[in-house]
């Protein structure tokens, strides 16, 4: 009789090692009050016992992650999405990463109470990652249009908008045009904003009469910018403060998601057609008042920008102390090394008027001007010319090995970040006012 996969995962050399580490930690940590309560002796006995089990983790990883994935994923058969691949490594080699349930109450926790499982689900992630067989079939995985997605194409079709609680889809003249519309708090992303702004992508290149994609920011309603539209503030810094960003659902979705298929379309059926397979349409992002942070990101994804005069531009992420997703991968394509540096290092902003701008925006039109703007551009794009020189622009500039390997390096780096005193100081100073990711910062 043949095995499992669960038992044949479970008999890969380490595996069991990771599996009696993880049950002597969580042994000690039952006999440990919560995080911020710990002696400093239970604390330096709990990261001693946490750094040995992560240690065996990774050498469990380099040399079983092909047969652990071939195992997860039935020989590349089935195409799982990094939450979906998480549960399964969880069931196949108990302790290699967090349950669903357990993460789902460490997201609940303040992040003084939370144990760091990030970091454990971090360790896997860049494993695959970094392999040349597992990794390029987990960004398909990613890149493949979402079940909500698909249930919502035909009222999209038929009714011409689709109507989410943070972006409307509305198709008009050959273009789809996302609004984000989160007004109360200046379009700063949240997990559910994530998730709507994937389903709305996924809708603009799953629908045939869409041509080209339009990202634009909505009209808000907070005292400081009533009745103007804005573009995007960013992360939501009261929902990173109170330690609700998920790291798989936000930090890696995000990147592996929505900003991935923008820059390199949806994946499907057809992946291995002689004619490249993934559908790519070209976007183009509309900026009011401002982009800051992974607004600033969402820009740097996309294929034209128009901003309205006296917007800018920033990604002020060394500042809230994280890393700015494939910002920094990106950034320096488009404004160079030196630039860059002044920007994420320092918190450059870049204003419509400075000669810099010529980098970061393609036309800057006075705020009366942006609507024809936005139709002149969506001329210029919906060309097939277009599509196929955008494919090619891309895999020159960022290759998918290039792309999956800074992912890698950016999953382990990224969770590091999330549990560094810096960060809880820094982020403690937006979350007393009104507003999450103002652009004071």
């Amino acid at each position: 009789m043949s095995s499992s996969p669960v038992e044949r995962v479970g008999q890969l050399a380490g595996a069991r090692d990771v599996t009696a580490a993880e049950a002597a930690l969580d042994r000690l940590l039952a006999g440990c009050p919560t995080p911020s309560r710990r002696s400093p002796r239970q604390r330096e006995a709990v990261a001693a016992a946490r750094g040995r089990a992560r240690d065996l983790k990774d050498a469990f990883l380099r040399t079983s992650v092909d047969q652990l994935y071939d195992e997860l994923t039935d020989g590349h058969r089935r195409f799982l999405r990094l939450d979906d691949l998480c549960a399964a490594a969880a069931t196949a080699v108990p302790g290699l990463v967090p349950t669903p349930a357990r993460s789902d109450a460490e997201l609940l926790r303040p992040p003084a109470e939370k144990e760091g499982l990030d970091v454990d689900q971090s360790i896997l992630v860049s494993h695959v990652l970094r392999s040349d067989r597992a990794g390029p079939h987990l960004l398909a995985a990613m890149r493949r249009p979402t079940r909500r997605a698909g249930d919502l194409l035909p009222e999209l079709l038929r009714t011409g908008a689709v109507e989410l609680r943070s972006v409307r889809v509305e198709v008009r003249d050959g273009a789809a045009h996302l609004t984000m519309r989160r007004a109360d708090c200046l379009n700063a992303e949240d997990n559910e904003q994530v998730e709507d702004m994937e389903t709305a992508v996924d809708l603009a290149l799953l629908a045939p009469p869409v041509r080209v994609g339009v990202l634009r920011g909505g009209v808000m309603t907070h005292p400081r910018y009533a009745g103007r539209r804005v573009f995007s503030a960013g992360i939501n810094l009261k929902s990173l403060h109170a330690g609700r960003i998920s790291y798989l659902g936000f930090l890696l979705r995000r990147e592996l998601g929505y900003l991935a298929k923008i820059v390199h379309g949806l994946t499907g059926g057809g992946d291995d057609a002689w004619d490249g397979g993934a559908v790519q349409k070209p976007w183009i992002a509309a900026v009011d008042t401002f982009a800051i942070g992974g607004g600033a990101q969402i820009l740097l994804a996309c294929d034209r920008v128009i901003a309205e005069r006296g917007a800018f531009f920033s990604l002020p992420a060394a500042q809230e102390g994280i890393i700015p997703g494939a910002g920094n991968l990106r950034l320096g394509r488009v404004a160079g090394g030196r630039l860059s540096r002044q920007i994420v290092l320092v918190g450059r902003r870049v204003t419509t008027d400075e000669p810099a701008a010529g980098l970061l925006f393609d036309e800057v039109v006075p705020a009366d001007g942006m609507d024809a703007a936005i139709v002149r551009e969506v001329t210029r794009m919906d060309s097939p010319a277009v599509v196929a020189n955008r494919r090619m622009l891309n895999l020159a500039e960022e290759p998918q090995a290039l792309f999956r390997l800074y992912l890698a390096e950016f999953a382990v780096q990224q969770a590091r970040r999330l549990y560094s005193g810096d960060v809880l100081d820094k982020v403690t100073r937006f979350s007393t006012g009104p507003l999450a990711g103002a652009p004071a910062r």
